[in-house]
């Protein structure tokens, strides 16, 4: 009697490995299909930031907004670039005149970087819509389909 008490254990818990395998093989699989697409639409969407925009520079552009006007080393900080890197990138955005570098008022021999008038104006439009491109993609959800997507997402961006 123990016996077979033992071995259905170890059957349902082989069984219960190979369905969370599964699920995680899902899950990874679902991952790079988003990560795909997420790249695509961010070529996408940088290019109606500006022609010349490049996906990671566009990724660098919504940091910075996101973040407010930062120093090139906290920039560089904050995206686990290498300096150099960075610079390049930055300089690249400010050509395009999307940011520009402000003095740092809290030390007058730095400079800040931080979004110019034209950047926040592109930003905030393809914002606009892509936000409303999402609202609509969304628009057959539940509340509560969003709701557990935001907090998985919110679970998933916590992992390190």
């Amino acid at each position: 009697m123990i016996e077979q008490d033992e071995a259905r254990a170890t059957d349902a818990g082989r069984e219960e490995g190979a369905d969370r395998r599964a699920a995680a093989e899902t899950v990874e699989r679902e991952l790079v299909m988003m990560f795909r697409r997420a790249r695509n639409l961010s070529t996408t969407v940088a290019a109606h930031v500006h022609p010349d925009l490049d996906p990671a520079s566009y990724s660098l552009l919504l940091m910075i907004d996101d973040a407010g006007p930062l120093r090139g080393m906290d920039v560089a900080d904050r995206t686990g670039l290498d300096k150099s890197t960075v610079s390049r990138q930055i300089a690249t955005l400010v050509d395009l005149d999307l940011l520009e570098r402000v003095p740092d008022p809290d030390d007058g021999r730095a400079r800040l970087i931080q979004l110019s008038e034209l950047g926040r104006e592109r930003l905030a439009q393809v914002r606009a819509e892509r936000s409303k491109h999402l609202h609509g993609q969304f628009a057959n959800w539940s509340t509560q389909d969003l709701k557990d997507l935001a907090r998985l997402l919110g679970k998933l961006n916590d992992m390190t």
